[in-house]
């Protein structure tokens, strides 16, 4: 029996990966950390929605200023901005500058976040009360702000652990990338299960529970989640040196283009912003419902938008940075198609089957937040669509260093999706308007990067044929939309279904069902992404058949 190697173990989960297999491994993790995200949130709602629903709003809320602060100084910023810079001194064999660059955007942000983690703690007070979430009562105030203290370290460790995992994404490695926010929500499950009930030590209570150990397991996944981040750069050659090289070229090309994607992240933010102040004002529950039914809804975004542009986006930049245009056109064009096929039906069919995904995260009669939830999810479907779709709609801009255009275009989206959302809730429509203004919002928005993208290209990027496979997803989308509605009709979800035993049967044979009918139309219809699944089906059924 060989001995086990963790090194040989690293490096082989290290290895450089195809887009195919890159795509899989997103998709894989992002399933199993919304698996997981789907039983953290269970047990959340279970332990609190009904009971307590003030201490789950004020969690809920304690979040906004720490993940805005972190959205707006990293995330999505530094994986767009950093990519192609690092790729483009990666090409042209200057390793050097590479790492001397990447050296430096981490130093940067560690001491940003950093004061920024500090300034959270110390303006906790002024931000939750009068722009968070005003419309908490006073214990719930008291709670949130106690919580936004200890999440505040958030940004400082989820900045260290994305420029590190961004590294590992530019080069080809996405194992690690791919399974780190998988830990975060076992560090979070965690906190509810053991920290709740308090903390003992040799003996002695340092800790005496409640819903504010949730927070302290938020803080033990963001460790983790950095550790497995670090274990990542095993094999890669990262010379690591502690200092901020100014004079580096790529590092100062990121600096420029870190602000317009780092506002674009921040307006976005807002948004989310405006409606958890709009939402808090609606009842005790209410804020925690529509935070609910956003995670959800993004679930499919994560999976199929995130998931498949994160993997074309590499190859996106390396064949702008050789200047072959043409067969950057196509495959963007691939990476379109791609999402589209998938989150249209997946958009139907969540709408229909929205109460069933509902019951996953919060058992079906305990609280009136269950319809609640279901019926913002229903006004969020389109958004799951918009929103796959932004994701390869923004990144063929990110591949050509622009991030200004869709900086402005977000201008322009949020600014409506705001207003609008503004509008609904003093027409009186609830959270339903909340969510109705995101769909329109993202629509609004892929609308426009997309009319963009294709004058840019002189029209080639959605060609002819384009048009016409879209009007053949969307008449198969038709087909899947039917099955999921007489499903539904035929298997209905009662009032007493309040087991994941009974619900996810249910669930698994209607979107089955709904998928099946999708894929076999789209088979009759001549559609190139249907043709490698029933390939691989029949190569499974008949494998022993000459």
């Amino acid at each position: 029996m060989k001995k086990f190697r963790f090194r040989s173990v690293v490096q082989l989960a290290n290895m450089k990966l195809s887009i195919k297999s890159a795509a899989i491994i997103l998709a894989s993790s992002t399933l199993i950390s919304a698996l997981l995200g789907l039983f953290r949130d269970r047990l959340l709602n279970s332990y609190y929605l009904g009971t307590y629903p003030t201490g789950i709003d004020a969690y809920t809320a304690a979040f906004t200023i720490p993940d805005f602060m972190f959205f707006i100084l990293t995330s999505g910023a530094l994986a767009v901005s950093f990519i192609p810079v690092f790729n483009q001194r990666l090409v042209t064999g200057n390793k050097k500058s590479a790492w001397e660059l990447s050296s430096s955007l981490l130093n940067l942000l560690a001491i940003l976040t950093l004061i920024t983690s500090v300034l959270i703690m110390i303006f906790a007070d002024p931000l939750i009360r009068y722009i968070v979430s005003p419309g908490l009562d006073e214990s719930g105030m008291i709670l949130a702000i106690n919580m936004t203290r200890v999440i505040a370290i958030n940004p400082f460790l989820f900045s260290i652990a994305t420029v590190i995992t961004s590294i590992q994404q530019s080069v080809g490695r996405f194992v690690f990338y791919a399974f780190a926010p998988a830990i975060y929500n076992i560090g979070i499950i965690i906190g509810i299960t053991w920290f709740t009930g308090g903390i003992n030590l040799f003996g002695v209570q340092i800790f005496e529970g409640g819903i504010m150990g949730v927070a302290l397991g938020v803080i033990l996944g963001a460790i983790m989640q950095l550790i497995v981040s670090l274990i990542g750069l095993f094999g890669l050659g990262f010379d690591y040196e502690f200092k901020i090289n100014w004079k580096n070229q790529g590092f100062r090309t990121i600096l420029k283009l870190l602000p317009p994607r780092s506002l674009d992240q921040g307006i976005d933010y807002i948004n989310g912003i405006v409606n958890t102040n709009l939402s808090s004002r609606m009842g005790a529950g209410t804020l925690r419902s529509f935070n609910q039914a956003s995670s959800l809804h993004q679930m499919p975004v994560n999976l199929i938008g995130v998931a498949i542009s994160t993997a074309f986006f590499p190859k996106l930049t390396e064949e702008l940075g050789t200047g072959d245009k043409r067969e950057f056109y196509n495959t963007f064009r691939k990476a379109l198609r791609m999402i589209i096929w998938i989150a249209l039906p997946i958009s139907v069919i969540a709408f229909f089957t929205r109460g069933y995904v509902t019951s996953f995260i919060s058992n079906i009669g305990n609280n009136d937040s269950n319809g609640t939830i279901a019926s913002t999810l229903g006004m969020l479907c389109i958004a799951i669509f918009g929103r796959s779709v932004f994701h390869i709609a923004s990144r063929g801009f990110y591949a050509y260093q622009d991030t200004k255009t869709p900086f402005r275009v977000s201008i322009v989206a949020i600014g409506l999706t705001i207003a609008m959302s503004v509008g609904f809730f003093l027409l009186g429509w609830g959270v339903d308007g909340l969510g109705l203004a995101q769909s329109l919002g993202a629509i609004i928005e892929i609308s426009i990067l997309l009319f963009i993208l294709q004058r840019r290209s002189n029209h080639e990027i959605l060609d002819r044929s384009f048009w016409k496979t879209m009007f053949k997803m969307s008449f198969a989308t038709l087909i899947a939309g039917c099955v999921a509605f007489s499903l539904t009709k035929f298997i209905p979800l009662m009032v007493t279904d309040s087991s994941l035993v009974i619900t996810v049967p249910k669930f698994l044979l209607i979107a089955s069902a709904s998928i099946i009918a999708y894929i076999i139309a789209s088979f009759f219809l001549d559609l190139d992404e249907a043709k490698p699944i029933l390939d691989y089906v029949k190569k499974i059924l008949f494998k022993n058949v000459k």
